[in-house]
């Protein structure tokens, strides 16, 4: 017979928490990552104001949980991500974008607070902007390149729930961008198409 796992460390190992009004996770096997300016080096359209920026100001954050090893078939990851306020020029702070590196696998964004879009951009660069607002969730097909960009005064926080297999593709993001910029205008937030 094999050793049993202690009732208390198995509950522990498929358990963690979530604050329903502010999306934070808590409990053990929480990782977290911060994504600075400095690291979206041709990610923002002005370059010019990019540079003039100091590169340690974070742009987002993460919070993931993985209770199966990345890659594994038929699991799920569960996280959260907040993109702050802030506009680089007169752009938007956002995430970088990506692919699932198994193109097929779908993802949920539930929005928890703030405001913003997200872009959702198919293979043959139609690019749909979907408003992120609280209470609202959102699905991304797969085969389908995402990003967030938060047009708000206040963190834009949203849940995530994904494919454990899914990986990660930002090459198609790297080498093309998006068909689409949200910049601001006249105060207001504008989706520009970009060519």
């Amino acid at each position: 017979m094999g050793a049993r796992q202690d009732p208390q460390s198995e509950r522990e190992l498929f358990t963690t928490r979530v604050d329903w009004e502010t999306g934070i996770l808590s409990g053990s096997g929480i990782e977290q990552s911060v994504k600075l300016l400095g690291q979206l080096d041709g990610v923002f359209q002005d370059a010019m104001s990019w540079g003039k920026m100091d590169p340690a100001t974070p742009v987002y954050r993460v919070q993931y949980w993985k209770p199966v090893p990345d890659g594994t078939s038929g699991g799920l990851f569960w996280g959260n991500s907040e993109v702050l306020p802030g506009k680089v020029g007169n752009e938007y702070f956002m995430t970088k974008g990506h692919l699932h590196a198994q193109i097929d696998r779908a993802e949920y964004y539930a929005t928890v607070c703030g405001e913003g879009f997200l872009l959702l951009m198919d293979l043959q660069r139609k690019t749909t902007c979907l408003e992120m607002r609280p209470g609202r969730v959102h699905y991304i097909p797969g085969a389908t390149v995402h990003r967030v960009v938060n047009t708000g005064k206040t963190p834009l926080r949203f849940l995530a729930c994904w494919c454990s297999d899914a990986g990660y593709n930002y090459k198609p993001v790297e080498e093309h961008g998006f068909s689409v910029r949200i910049l601001e205008v006249d105060g207001n937030p504008a989706i520009v198409p970009q060519l």
